[in-house]
C-alpha cells in the first residue's frame, strides 16, 4: 500500500514534533535492533493479502513461542562491537603453547575476545533453540525465509560443534581461540544475519504483545475488486476511553460527508479510520471489534496542512497543492482511501463552499476509491444529496447549562451546529474583552 510522509504524520504513526505516536504505543521490543526493525516494518505496508495473512500468522507463532532465552540487548550490542573492534590477528589453529603465548602477549585483548565470543555463543544457542521449535510446527513463509537464511551459519562445523557442546565453557584455551578466529573471520555475515533475525522476531513479538495489551483484533480482508470498508467498534488507538464507531463504505456508498461543530470529534474519527486501515496493511491487529476490508493500493490524507512562510506559500495555496497532488495520485483506477479534514480552511466561507463543492463532485466520479471528508460547510449538503453514492454522517452536540456537551456518537444526517461563539464565551475570552 502506498502512503506518503504527510499521511504518516497526519495519522501520528511516528513522532512529529513530539507527542504520542502509534509506533511508541505498540513498541514492546526488548532490544535496540528490534525497535529499529519494528520501525522499519511500520514504514512498509504490504500490497498483497497473501503477505499480510502470512505476517498475521507469523506474529501469532512468535507470540506463542516467545523470544530466545538468554539473549538480551547487551548480547546484541557486544556481538555487534565484536565485529567493529580492531583486534590483533587471531591465530587460526593455535597449539597449546601458542595459545598460551597469544594470551600472555594480548591479555586485555584475550579477555575482550573471550567475553565477546561468550555472547556470540549465547546468541547462537538462543536462536538455535527457538528455531528448533519452529521446525516442529507449521509456520508461515516469513519464518521459513528467516530460518533458511540462517542455515549457512549453523552448517559451519565449528558452529555446529559449539551448539552440540552448549557453549565454550568446556573448551580448552586453544579451542577458544580457534573458535574466536572462526567467528571473527568466517561468520561475520552469518552473525549479522542472526542479529537481523532476532530483531525481526523481537519486532513481531512486540506486535503480538500490542495486540494483547491494547485489545486489537485481526482484520478480515475480502478478495473483491470493488473497494469496501466495514467496521464495528472502531476506536482511536491513542485516545483514552474512546467512543467506538461503526459504519460501512463501499462502491455503492463510497463517500462519507461528515459534519459537526468544533471539537465534536471529526478529526479523531478520521484518524482512527486511517490508523486502523494502515495497521491492517502492516499485518497487525486493529483497534476495533471487527474490521472487514478490501486491500487498498494507497492511503492519502489531507488533515494538517500548513503554510510555508519561507517559500511565501499561503495556507490556502498549500491546500490547493495537496488537493491537486491527491487527485493526480488517485485517478489511476486503483483502490485508494482518501481522508480529508476541513477542506479549504484557508479562504473565506463563500470561496470555501464553492471550492469544496467542486472538489467533492469531482471525487464522486471516482468509483474505485473510498472517501471520508469532514467540513463545517453543512450548507453544501443539499446540493450533494442528488448523488446516490454519498452518505451523510455527523457528531451530535447538545447544550447543557450553556455549555456544549460532546457525545462523540456517529449519527446519520447533517449537523448545523455552530458553537464557536459559545466556546469562546465559556473560555472566558468574551468577559476578558469586555473588561478591557
Amino acid at each position: 500500500m502506498t502512503i506518503d510522509k504527510i499521511t504518516l504524520n497526519d495519522l501520528n504513526i511516528f513522532h512529529q514534533g513530539g507527542g504520542d505516536s502509534v509506533f511508541e504505543l505498540i513498541n514492546f521490543t526488548n532490544t535496540v535492533p528490534g525497535r529499529d526493525q519494528l520501525q522499519n516494518m511500520l514504514q512498509h505496508p504490504f500490497n498483497s493479502i497473501i503477505h499480510i495473512e502470512a505476517i498475521q500468522e507469523t506474529i501469532q507463532t512468535v507470540g506463542t513461542l516467545g523470544l530466545p532465552i538468554g539473549v538480551t540487548n547487551g548480547t546484541l550490542m557486544i556481538v555487534e562491537q565484536f565485529y567493529q573492534t580492531a583486534f590483533s590477528l587471531i591465530p587460526r589453529n593455535p597449539s597449546k603453547i601458542s595459545a598460551h603465548t597469544y594470551k600472555a602477549l594480548h591479555l586485555a585483548e584475550y579477555s575482550l575476545l573471550k567475553y565477546s565470543i561468550t555472547h556470540c555463543t549465547d546468541l547462537i544457542l538462543g536462536m538455535k533453540r527457538l528455531i528448533d521449535q519452529y521446525e516442529e510446527i507449521k509456520i508461515a513463509e516469513p519464518l521459513k525465509k528467516l530460518i533458511h537464511n540462517l542455515q549457512p551459519l549453523f552448517k559451519i562445523p565449528e558452529i555446529d560443534l559449539l551448539i552440540k557442546s552448549s557453549g565454550i565453557k568446556n573448551y580448552t584455551l586453544a579451542k577458544q581461540i580457534h573458535t574466536a578466529h572462526v567467528l571473527r573471520y568466517r561468520c561475520k555475515h552469518g552473525m549479522i544475519e542472526l542479529i537481523d533475525a532476532f530483531a525481526k522476531i523481537d519486532a513481531w513479538h512486540s506486535m503480538y504483545l500490542a495486540q494483547k495489551k491494547l485489545h486489537l483484533v485481526l482484520p478480515v480482508f475480502t478478495h473483491q475488486n470493488e473497494p469496501s470498508l466495514k467496521t464495528s467498534g472502531l476506536f482511536h488507538i491513542l485516545v483514552k476511553d474512546p467512543v467506538p464507531y461503526s459504519f460501512i463504505l463501499n462502491n455503492q456508498m463510497g463517500f462519507m460527508f461528515l459534519t459537526s461543530a468544533n471539537m465534536a470529534g471529526k478529526s479523531t474519527f478520521i484518524k482512527s479510520v486511517g490508523i486502523a486501515v494502515y495497521l491492517a496493511h502492516i499485518g497487525m491487529g486493529v483497534p476495533a471489534q471487527h474490521l472487514e476490508l478490501t486491500l487498498f493500493d494507497g492511503l492519502l490524507s489531507n488533515i494538517n496542512v500548513t503554510d510555508n512562510i519561507l517559500k511565501g506559500e499561503s495556507y490556502f495555496y498549500n491546500e490547493v497543492q495537496r488537493v491537486s497532488y491527491t487527485i493526480k495520485k488517485i485517478n489511476d483506477g486503483k483502490r485508494w482511501l482518501l481522508l480529508i479534514d476541513e477542506l479549504f480552511k484557508g479562504t473565506n466561507v463563500q470561496d470555501a463552499m464553492k471550492c469544496s463543492l467542486t472538489v467533492i463532485e469531482g471525487l464522486l466520479k471516482i468509483k474505485t476509491s473510498l472517501f471520508i471528508l469532514s467540513t463545517h460547510l453543512y450548507e453544501i449538503a443539499d446540493q450533494l444529496r442528488k448523488h446516490p453514492n454519498i452518505i451523510f454522517r455527523y457528531f451530535e452536540t447538545t447544550i447543557e447549562n450553556e455549555k456544549p456537551v460532546f457525545h462523540y456518537q456517529l449519527r446519520e444526517g447533517v449537523s448545523t451546529d455552530r458553537l464557536g461563539y459559545l466556546i469562546l464565551k465559556q473560555s472566558g475570552v468574551v468577559d476578558l474583552l469586555k473588561n478591557i
